[in-house]
Parts: structure tokens; C-alpha cells; sequence
């Protein structure tokens, strides 16, 4: 008897614990899926492809953040299947700890990462972070996170160099034309501004750097 008592005793104070690391987990969800996740890719180069056009505040940025969302969501789609298969539905149905299930939906997060990271970056920050020299399999999260974001800009603003060529053509096609014309006193992005748009939509552009940028993780 009891033994079943201090059982009990210990169950519910264990329950404050648990809701307070559950409440913690629930308020860094928005950060782990900004830095773990395609959104920073994402939204790195919708953002690039706007300033592109030359439309500084449209698509609004709420626009532009629901729509990287949307794609993060179809990329990170079978991790978070694997998340949910190793972890989540083991540890609702009461088969997992909190500290196991935690340590399950890491390694799914871990595969993705390293897939797109750089064995240079991870070098880089286990100087940093002055840690032992591991294989990048074993890297800690604080070194494989920065890392993996460090990466993710990088490939963003490759992808918007390549983005912004087109665009910088027209640009100056116009503004020789225009000057060619005489018209020095009217302001190029007045003309290029609807010519540029013109083109992005007679080649469906969104869809295609949407595409595009899905694509390119590995």
C-alpha cells in the first residue's frame, strides 16, 4: 500500500513537469521550424524573387510567409511522417518517455539536415563550438543547426542570383531604350516595372521558382 501511495505521490508531481516541458515545446515549435526545416530556403528566395520585380511590398510579406509555409509543409512531409511513426503516436499511446520520444523525432530532423549541409560548415562551427572532431553523423545539434541554416543561405542566395539575371536584363534593355529615345527624364522602373511583370506571368514564374525551389533539397 505504501508503495502504491509513493507511486502516486511521485505520478503527480511529475504531472506540473511535464505540462511545464510540453508548454516550453509547444513555444519553440515556430523556431525549431524556421532553423530545422526548408523554410529558410524558402522564404529567402521568394522574398529575393519580390525585390527582383521591383515590388518592394507585394505579394505582402504575410502572403509570402503563408506560402513558404505551404511548401515547407509538402517538402518536410515524409519526415514529419517518420516524426510522427517513431515518436508521436509511441508516445501518445504511453509506449515512450518524454526524453526517448524527444531523441525519435530528432533523428529524422538530423537525416534532412545533414543531407543538405556541408561537411565544411560542421567543421566550421565544431570550431566554434570548440567540440571534438566528429563524424557528421554524430554532431551535436548545436553544431549541426547552424550549420544546416548557414547552407540553407547559401543555396537561397545562389538560387536568387540566378533569379535576378533576367531581370536586371530587362532593366537595362530599358533604360537603353530609353535613353536611345531621348527620354532621360523618365524613370526606368516606371517602364521596366509592367514589362517585368508581363514576363513573370506569361511564364508562370511562380509556379516555376516554387517548383524550383521545392526541388532543389535533396
Amino acid at each position: 500500500m505504501d508503495g502504491l501511495l509513493t507511486v502516486a505521490h511521485h505520478a503527480e508531481g511529475s504531472l506540473p513537469l511535464d505540462i511545464l516541458v510540453s508548454l516550453t515545446l509547444l513555444s519553440v515549435v515556430p523556431f525549431l521550424l524556421m532553423m530545422c526545416s526548408s523554410f529558410v530556403r524558402i522564404v529567402v528566395v521568394l522574398s529575393l524573387v519580390r525585390s527582383a520585380i521591383g515590388t518592394s511590398s507585394l505579394p505582402p510579406n504575410a502572403v509570402l510567409s503563408g506560402l513558404a509555409l505551404v511548401l515547407t509543409c509538402v517538402v518536410m512531409a515524409p519526415t514529419f511522417t517518420q516524426i510522427t511513426h517513431n515518436a508521436i503516436d509511441p508516445y501518445s499511446h504511453g509506449r515512450l518517455s518524454q526524453s526517448q520520444a524527444l531523441d525519435r523525432a530528432t533523428q529524422p530532423l538530423r537525416a534532412f539536415m545533414l543531407r543538405q549541409t556541408r561537411v565544411s560548415d560542421i567543421e566550421l562551427f565544431e570550431r566554434v563550438a570548440r567540440q571534438r572532431d566528429v563524424s557528421p553523423s554524430a554532431s551535436p545539434l548545436v553544431v549541426l543547426v547552424p550549420a544546416f541554416v548557414v547552407g540553407e543561405l547559401r543555396s537561397a542566395f545562389a538560387i536568387g542570383f540566378a533569379l535576378y539575371l533576367p531581370f536586371v536584363a530587362i532593366d537595362l534593355a530599358v533604360s537603353a531604350m530609353l535613353m536611345g529615345l531621348g527620354m532621360m527624364m523618365l524613370s526606368p522602373p516606371v517602364v521596366s516595372l509592367p514589362v517585368k511583370l508581363l514576363l513573370f506571368v506569361m511564364v508562370d514564374g511562380w509556379a516555376l521558382v516554387c517548383g524550383g525551389v521545392a526541388s532543389s533539397f535533396r
